[in-house]
């Protein structure tokens, strides 16, 4: 079943410049929290969504290895959804970069059996020609290919005076190494104990002081959590050890 969020209304943002910062919260501490916003902030038109990633790497790992060591520059590719994606639902290819805590993104839309030509080096026509040929030549790159499904549902805030404020919560973060297609469902092993959220502050500029003072008043400090980051150091290098493969980037081979 398509989500309703995958007929995202027009004009699609293609490329991103922000400020994002995140915090890591128990089920307590967000239920405090959130009774001290209020109704300062109020959820967006879509209310839960299940956000559906398919993450992209060659054998080496070289992508997400890269990524694991936090250097000052990284950068990603993905497939993402919002719910169980058909062939013709509309979905998007994402080259995600990280410079200096300043995240980058630059994306084109299209089916999802359009995106899956895209990987295969056949550019879909209309617009984003520049972006498509980025995604292209990276997949050529890089050899990719699916390596890790991650979901969970998110809840968006926008705020009642700022409409260039955005806060997100993420909960029942899950994946999955195997059935990479995000037709194939939503269902993944829990990556974090229940009731674990991710919030993300995402700003162009500065956070509301309202909201840096009920943060700082709870003790609530931003922190760093990757998905698919932890997924990797967690899970697929464990199994890679277990299985009797020896883990190299492609840099050390």
């Amino acid at each position: 079943m398509e989500d309703t969020r995958t007929l995202l209304a027009e004009p699609v943002q293609k490329i991103f410049r922000r400020i994002e910062k995140k915090y890591l919260l128990s089920g307590d501490q967000y239920d405090d929290l959130f009774a001290a916003v209020g109704d300062r902030l109020k959820a967006d038109e879509y209310g839960k969504t299940a956000i559906l990633s398919l993450y992209y790497d060659n054998s080496s790992y070289e992508l997400l290895g890269k990524s694991a060591d936090s250097p000052m520059y990284k950068e990603k590719f993905r497939v993402r959804s919002y719910g169980v994606p058909n062939d013709e639902s509309k979905v998007f290819a994402e080259i995600k970069k990280k410079y200096d805590g300043v995240v980058y993104k630059r994306r084109v839309q299209g089916t999802y059996r359009q995106i899956q030509e895209l990987l295969d080096g056949r550019a879909m026509s209309g617009e984003d020609l520049q972006i498509q040929k980025e995604i292209m030549w990276m997949a050529g790159r890089y050899s990719l290919s699916p390596v890790a499904f991650i979901g969970y549902d998110r809840t968006a805030y926008t705020s009642q005076t700022d409409p260039g404020f955005r806060l997100t919560v993420d909960s029942d973060i899950r994946y999955r190494l195997t059935d990479l297609d995000l037709r194939s469902g939503d269902r993944g092993m829990p990556l974090r104990e229940q009731g674990f959220r991710i919030m993300e502050i995402k700003t162009a500029g500065n956070m509301p002081m309202w909201l840096t003072e009920i943060l700082s008043g709870k003790k609530i400090y931003s922190g760093s959590f990757s998905k698919i980051g932890t997924c990797f150091k967690e899970i697929i290098i464990p199994g890679l050890k277990a299985d009797g493969n020896i883990y190299r980037r492609s840099k050390d081979v």
